[in-house]
């Protein structure tokens, strides 16, 4: 029964969850703009709304008497790590805003989780970066999904329930150099350079997540929007490396004839400087580079993966089961080969 708790969490979880869009899912992202029907027949409901929409209740939010207390909680949580404070009543502003549009239309629904467009045109009519807002919305168990993946957002609500505790979305498609690989030593244990990726984002994993972050600009952005500039309006990232520990992998993605389909995998962030910005680690999963091949290409997962901060790999897998997921994919060990891989060395 203790096994079951957490399974049921999950697919209770989902009989109850209103996903928030807001703005155009972008085209270049094809599996993030992928059919809804699917999230419907599990019992989810969607509404989507434009970025007009979003920019108006962020107006209207303007007076709001939470305002200052949520803007000092952000004063206290990021400490010294504070490096803009006077951007500090804007992004309250925000958190207010999207608290506020959860609590007036979640409608018959318990839980609601948010997919948002934030870049490139959000930063020059909000004049920030919404990162770490949406850390602190997947603090409270309310993931807000970046570049609008509904999905994405599906995934992270899922981790949650599976651990209860906060999810974060990260790009699976970055490689870890060879150099940092060599230099990392001891910390590598047994794993081979093909077993390791550098999970990463700009900056909306939750701080309790996170090895001392902190309040930065969005370097790319900023490289983008404000060349030569001091940073302003690309402000609003949080930044640092991803705590040691063991984690899972997952998604649960449609795909364009609305087919539901899953990967899992677990595995565990390394203690390794990953030396870049965003919130970022060097994260390892047995055999990863074989999986990524025949799994998330193969099968068009996109470049986003939520990540949840337990080994939660078994009850995933039995999530994805009692809904009727019948793809599920996962890192299978060496020797035992995917149903496309060549036999032959």
């Amino acid at each position: 029964m203790a096994d079951f708790v957490p399974v049921a969490r999950v697919v209770l979880g989902l009989r109850r969850l209103k996903i928030f869009g807001f703005g155009p899912r972008p085209q270049d992202f094809l599996a993030c703009n992928a059919p809804v029907k699917p999230l419907y027949d599990l019992g989810v409901e969607v509404m989507e709304n434009s970025e007009l929409d979003l920019y108006d209740i962020f107006l209207k939010a303007e007076n709001a008497p939470e305002k200052k207390s949520v803007a000092r909680s952000m004063a206290k949580e990021l400490g010294a790590g504070n490096a803009y404070p006077d951007l500090l009543g804007k992004l309250a502003q925000y958190e207010v805003a999207l608290t506020k549009f959860m609590a007036g239309n979640l409608g018959a629904s318990q839980y609601a989780v948010f997919a948002n467009k934030c870049w490139p045109a959000y930063e020059s009519y909000f004049g920030f970066v919404p990162c770490y807002v949406n850390s602190r919305m997947a603090a409270r168990g309310i993931p807000v999904a970046c570049e609008v993946d509904i999905y994405g957002a599906l995934s992270e609500y899922i981790a949650t329930c599976a651990t209860e505790l906060p999810a974060t979305l990260l790009d699976i498609n970055n490689t870890v150099p060879a150099d940092m690989y060599k230099a990392a030593g001891k910390a590598i244990g047994d794993y081979k350079p093909t077993d390791l990726f550098m999970g990463f984002h700009c900056g909306n994993t939750a701080a309790s997540c996170l090895i001392e972050g902190g309040l930065k600009h969005q370097l790319i952005m900023h490289r983008l929007m404000e060349p030569g500039k001091k940073p302003d309006i690309t402000r609003g990232t949080l930044e640092g490396r991803i705590k040691v520990g063991d984690i899972t992998v997952f998604r649960l993605q449609s795909t364009a004839d609305t087919v539901l389909r899953s990967y899992l995998a677990e595995g565990e962030v390394l203690d390794i400087d990953p030396k870049s910005f965003g919130g970022i680690g060097v994260i390892a999963v047995r055999e990863m580079g074989r999986f990524y091949r025949h799994v998330l290409i193969e099968k068009r997962f996109p470049h986003h993966t939520a990540v949840a901060f337990r080994p939660v790999g078994k009850t995933l897998f039995a999530a994805m089961r009692m809904l009727g997921v019948e793809d599920i994919g996962f890192n299978r060990p060496a020797g035992i080969l995917y149903p496309s891989e060549n036999p032959f060395k």
